[in-house]
């Protein structure tokens, strides 16, 4: 309100004329004519259900936007979604680029995590980094940077009016990094201390071991820093890896604000002009994944309460079969409350707070399937129990007509607010190009709404029973072996036996090397 900058008594006057004001307006209107009903009684009360359950609405008609009114192949290279947004005085850019954790040089695991932290955190050519900052912070712009798993980001932010100055110091973090030698030393210094604290927390152990069962050892998603390959590192590396993958033709743009649609394509063209190297295109993102064998593995670890995933393989996300199982994962334990097993592990049996799974289309790769909870150790072997008698339930009996409307529902009611802003609008875009599926299915948005009213409760069953396959199961367990192992006196479920009695425990590992450690034995103090 512009008037709440008055002083409090002018406030209270300011109200107090404001409600008489209102008083009078209302009595100086007509009354309603006895054969016009008030307008606050338009409907009949018979109409107005009696329960908030039974309101009905129509339905919600929302298209996203298609992506060539706003996709620009750029003179210099890259592909740019700009999307003009005069809402505020604003510009958001962000560049992703195809780099990542695969082709990180083997003995060097870290250089992603050091060159995406560092790239616009320790200086340029002609700035050190405390005035790479000063700079920055007068501006108010928020310039930032990051690798991980297969990309990399480059953002900046700031008021449309210093977008010359922004892009000029975006162009030079791009193309003259300084890389400062005490940044370094600093950036090493902290993930070293990340590192011996791998093995404090419980879910920093349940999501290591679990990428390892879900993927293998072998994986490149699983190659996991350590002391030695942090500490060999050098401000070369860095500049070598930098020049190596950031250069135009290997970046995706997605820029929204308060700018001119022309002016901006002419703005970028520039910024990416005359780059002073070409680097190398990427090679494919390896796909050898290979899931531990079905069976109960456990890391003894000394907490409150034992925390459990369980895996299966898994599906990309051009499967056929995707919207039908995202449907079905909604109604079993993605769908919060609504969900089965949040409604048996958490509602019903008190077992755990939260309770849930997940079954998302891989993009390079399968990811898989996961379902979990975190409960007392004693009731950790009753609860896993329940998450599989559910996996098995819709598998073997077709859902309720009210789950698979409810789940249909909501991924179509929540689906606009993918598209809530126009930044969010650039910015999914250009995932979609960066990731491909513009150019294997430029129609996938259009689709959405078509493709999960298309499902039915067959289809939920049918995919359901085909990869919901429990005697395939890995299940992880972190937490108190001995008290784990001991169960439940109220429930005679054991642990060890809820995959066919195949039962292994998983070591520690160093957190300094990742190798397994004896088991029984703690990490080494360092």
């Amino acid at each position: 309100m512009k008037n709440s900058k008055l002083p409090s008594p002018w406030r209270a006057a300011f109200c107090i004329l404001h409600f008489a004001f209102l008083i009078g307006f209302s009595a100086c209107q007509p009354a309603p004519s006895p054969k016009t009903p008030h307008p606050a009684l338009a409907t009949p009360p018979s109409a107005i259900p009696d329960r908030p359950e039974k309101l009905t609405f129509a339905p919600l008609e929302f298209h996203p936007p298609k992506a060539e009114p706003y996709r620009v192949v750029l003179a210099s290279g890259p592909v740019a979604y700009i999307v003009p947004d005069h809402e505020l005085p604003l510009v958001n850019i962000v560049i992703s680029v195809h780099t990542g954790d695969w082709v990180e040089p083997a003995g060097k695991e870290g250089l992603t995590d050091l060159c995406g932290s560092l790239l616009t955190r320790s200086g340029t050519e002609t700035r050190t980094a405390q005035e790479l900052e000063e700079r920055l912070a007068f501006l108010a712009a928020a310039l930032g940077s990051g690798i991980q798993g297969a990309q990399g980001t480059v953002s900046l932010n700031l008021l449309a009016k210093d977008l010359d100055e922004g892009l000029t110091i975006l162009r030079e973090v791009l193309t003259a990094p300084r890389f400062q030698s005490d940044r370094i030393d600093l950036q090493k210094q902290q993930m070293l201390q990340g590192m011996k604290q791998r093995n404090d927390d419980s879910s920093n152990l349940e999501q290591q071991e679990s990428g390892f069962l879900a993927y293998g050892e072998n994986f490149w998603d699983n190659r996991h820093q350590t002391a030695a390959s942090v500490a060999s590192i050098t401000r070369d590396d860095l500049l070598a890896f930098q020049k190596q993958w950031f250069w135009p033709s290997n970046f995706v743009v997605a820029a929204s604000g308060d700018f001119d649609r022309a002016a901006m394509v002419t703005k970028l063209d520039k910024l990416f002009a005359n780059w002073p190297w070409t680097g190398t295109p990427p090679p494919p993102i390896p796909t050898n994944i290979t899931m531990a064998a079905a069976g109960v593995y456990l890391v003894d670890k000394d907490v409150n309460q034992g925390r459990v995933e369980m895996l299966l393989p898994g599906i990309m996300r051009n499967n056929p079969d995707y919207f039908s199982l995202i449907i079905m994962n909604d109604i079993l334990g993605g769908g919060g409350f609504t969900s089965r097993i949040v409604n048996r592990v958490r509602s019903e049996e008190g077992l755990a707070y939260s309770a849930y799974s997940s079954f998302p289309g891989g993009v390079y790769f399968a990811y898989a399937f996961t379902a979990g909870f975190q409960s007392k150790s004693r009731s950790v072997a009753y609860a896993t129990s329940i998450v599989i008698e559910e996996m098995k339930r819709i598998a073997a009996e077709p859902v309720s007509s009210e789950e698979l409307e409810n789940a249909k529902r909501g991924f179509i009611d929540r689906l606009p607010r993918s598209f809530a802003s126009k930044a969010q609008v650039a910015g999914v875009l250009a995932s979609e190009e960066f990731t491909g599926r513009y150019q294997t299915d430029p129609d996938y948005w259009q689709q959405v709404v078509p493709r999960i009213s298309a499902v039915t409760r067959e289809d939920v069953q049918r995919v359901a029973k085909k990869y919901l396959t429990t005697d395939r199961l890995v299940i992880l367990g972190v937490g108190q072996k001995d008290e784990i192992l001991k169960g439940d006196p109220s429930h005679p479920v054991a642990f060890t036996n809820l995959v066919g009695g195949k039962f292994t425990q998983l070591p520690l590992r160093d957190p300094l090397t990742m190798k397994p450690l004896p088991l029984g034995s703690a990490a080494p103090a360092k």
